[in-house]
């Protein structure tokens, strides 16, 4: 892959953001393949681990923003940066590019790896992974890749799965006050790898109780959403 190729595992759309500050909206997803962190839970190892790179395509930004567009029409809209950790990406030229027709940009990261480009997205999640996910954040690159951000919109997001990831999502949001926080329950089945495959019994238990905890704790000023893609369609891809 060319220094100015992008990995892309995947583009799909128009659909909506599942999850976060930006649920409900309608949006295209351009997936890029490979990651730097190995979650425990990862419901999407098909653009992480190496075992699937036969599958992703190197593609200029003019190539992707083309695709884009056959999926969208005529209409811009926002387009959702994800992965594996799309951080990894030179995706610059493609905010460029997509800019100039009218294209917003939304982007999540866990907040590992900063880019200059950062600065040109129109909303930023950072989204470091708690203690069930087996991997640790870093508290000085986090706040490297807040700084980045400059015009964009940032907010935190954490996967919760029990008390520990609870309390951790408390802490880092103590690192960077004032900043909008959502949590979501862990969507636990993802692991397995089975497309569709989920337990929504145990989800919703998972939402309450994630509800309830909030509320006793008077934690606010954050916000306790579903990911409303799992409940409806599970893990299928693409959607």
């Amino acid at each position: 892959m060319s220094g100015n190729s992008i990995s892309i595992c995947e583009i799909f759309g128009p659909t909506i953001q599942g999850e976060g500050l930006l649920i409900g909206q309608p949006t295209v997803f351009v997936r890029t393949g490979g990651c730097d962190f190995r979650c425990s839970w990862c419901d999407t190892r098909y653009a992480v681990d190496n075992a699937f790179r036969s599958e992703w395509a190197a593609m200029s930004a003019e190539e992707i923003l083309a695709k884009v567009k056959r999926l969208a029409g005529p209409s811009p809209l926002l387009i959702s940066l994800s992965g594996g950790n799309p951080a990894l990406q030179p995706l610059g030229n493609l905010i460029a590019l997509a800019r100039q027709d009218g294209y917003t940009f939304a982007l999540e990261t866990q907040g590992s790896v900063a880019q200059e480009w950062f600065a040109e997205l129109d909303f930023l999640t950072i989204s470091p992974k708690p203690p069930s996910s087996g991997m640790t954040a870093d508290q000085s690159k986090l706040a490297e890749c807040l700084a980045a951000a400059g015009r964009a919109s940032i907010n935190l997001k954490f996967v919760v799965a029990d008390e520990p990831d609870y309390l951790f999502a408390r802490q880092v949001a103590g690192w960077f006050p004032g900043l909008p926080v959502f949590l979501q329950p862990c969507n636990e089945k993802g692991q397995e790898g089975s497309e569709g495959a989920h337990d929504p019994e145990k989800m919703y238990g998972r939402l309450r109780w994630l509800v309830e905890r909030v509320v006793a704790d008077g934690w606010y000023d954050t916000r306790v959403l579903p990911q409303l893609h799992v409940l409806l369609w599970g893990n299928k891809r693409g959607v």
